[in-house]
């Protein structure tokens, strides 16, 4: 069963999905997607759990007026909302891994399990000291000078509000990936990333996210069963955060997902689902 709801966290009303029912599952979209990327997961999940997705503010179907505000907050309200507060696994991916890193740290009775996804690290800094060994320096300092000017051309696209432009540049760099040919993903995920960025970038602004920046250098108190994944052709620096966060968080492991850029669930659906629905299952029997 799936329904629709309207979460109210202060001034903003959250588009809010759920399927199923059971142990709660809740999945935090990344910051070039909004709930939609994970369709193919809220239906085969939603079917022996009670999977949850939603809209932060400043994506899809939200409503949210300017104003200070957290993101850790907005998820704690979306799951006060639907589960009562209950325990809950956050599936995360990218900007999402940084909320359900800080959530797991601020409301740990919230957060049962984690998995994510070439997640953010609040407080992270560009490059992690792994990926600073001698070998790779040249590389990766080549893959981020590019992906930084595409960042800040892909920002100035956004400034002049010419959205045509800045999803170019977001396709280019989170969905191809860097360094692969324009249009390597085709279909219905190219197509649903268009949609989920031209929608968003049409979005008024929401105001600051007033959260600190605070799961770098705590990662080792995160202590709830862990799964980082990351696909092989997303930014190298990504992968070695992903790699960072799977190294310090005490029970994590890593899974790399080959032939994928920053958004594996669009890329690999089927994969990236039975990865997780293991992983859930592997939880259930540690309790």
């Amino acid at each position: 069963m799936r329904k629709s709801l309207l979460t109210t966290s202060s001034r903003a009303t959250l588009a809010t999905e759920v399927v199923g029912s059971g142990d709660p599952i809740v999945f935090l979209h990344a910051r070039v997607a909004d709930r939609r990327m994970w369709g193919h997961q809220m239906r085969e999940i939603g079917a022996s759990h009670q999977a949850i997705a939603y809209d932060r503010r400043g994506f899809g179907e939200t409503v949210a007026e300017a104003e200070d505000h957290s993101a850790v907050e907005d998820l704690i309200a979306v799951m006060d909302s639907v589960t009562g507060g209950s325990p809950a696994i956050l599936v995360a991916c990218s900007q999402g891994g940084g909320i359900a890193l800080d959530a797991a740290l601020r409301y740990p009775s919230y957060v049962r399990a984690l998995v994510l996804i070439a997640p953010n690290v609040t407080g992270a800094p560009k490059m992690t000291h792994a990926a600073r060994v001698e070998d790779l320096v040249a590389r990766l300092a080549e893959a981020e000078a590019e992906a930084e000017a595409e960042a800040e051309a892909e920002a100035e696209a956004e400034a002049n509000n010419n959205i045509e432009e800045a999803i170019a540049i977001r396709t280019s760099l989170w969905l191809d990936g860097p360094f692969q040919p324009e249009g390597r993903v085709t279909g219905e995920p190219r197509k649903l990333f268009d949609k989920m960025n031209f929608v968003a970038l049409g979005l008024p602004p929401t105001g600051t996210n007033t959260d600190a920046p605070i799961a770098y250098g705590r990662l080792e108190e995160v202590t709830v069963p862990t799964l980082v994944m990351c696909g092989d052709l997303d930014l190298p620096g990504i992968q070695e955060r992903s790699r960072y966060v799977a190294t310090n968080v005490s029970r994590a492991t890593f899974h790399q997902i080959a032939g994928t850029a920053h958004l594996p669930s669009l890329e690999r659906p089927q994969e990236v689902t039975s990865v997780i629905a293991d992983f859930i299952d592997q939880c259930k029997e540690q309790q």
